[in-house]
């Protein structure tokens, strides 16, 4: 009889203990991407227990080394939102830019509706319909993100 085999599980990011403000993003900076002649430059980030890597385009300086934590303010431009009533909080894709986003409004702030998609995300809304004061805290929504999301460390 054959040995038993031997299974190796990935592990899992060590969850982030200590408090900050809900409002921000947490998580570690992989990279930064400097511009090209036709990109412009981006950082990437990776969101602690998942496999998200999303690229932003930095506000600022970032100070962190790669593979260190990073605190910051996700910004976003919404192209119109819509509420929806089922689904999950994500993300869209799992890898790149953000397209499409889908969460929990936690706030309303400076014109911005803070959205809970496994991290927050403060978007503005650009559909001249729509205003953030619409929404309210507790609404499921949804948004096609457009070009330039935005990360500002604090």
């Amino acid at each position: 009889m054959p040995p038993p085999r031997a299974y190796v599980f990935p592990m899992i990011t060590p969850s982030p203990t200590s408090k900050i403000d809900p409002t921000h993003a947490r998580g570690t900076f992989l990279a930064a991407i400097p511009e090209t002649a036709t990109k412009p430059g981006y950082i990437k980030f990776a969101v602690p227990n998942s496999s998200y890597e999303l690229h932003f385009r930095a506000v600022g300086a970032i100070t962190a080394q790669p593979g260190k934590r990073l605190v910051g303010i996700v910004r976003a431009q919404a192209l119109r939102i819509d509420q929806t009533d089922t689904g999950g909080q994500f993300i869209e894709p799992v890898m790149g830019r953000p397209r499409r986003v889908q969460g929990t409004v936690i706030g309303v702030k400076s014109g911005a509706v803070i959205v809970d998609a496994g991290i927050p995300i403060h978007c503005t809304p650009t559909d001249p319909r729509q205003t953030a004061d619409k929404f309210t805290p507790g609404q499921f929504i949804g948004f096609d993100v457009m070009d330039g999301a935005s990360f500002e460390q604090k």
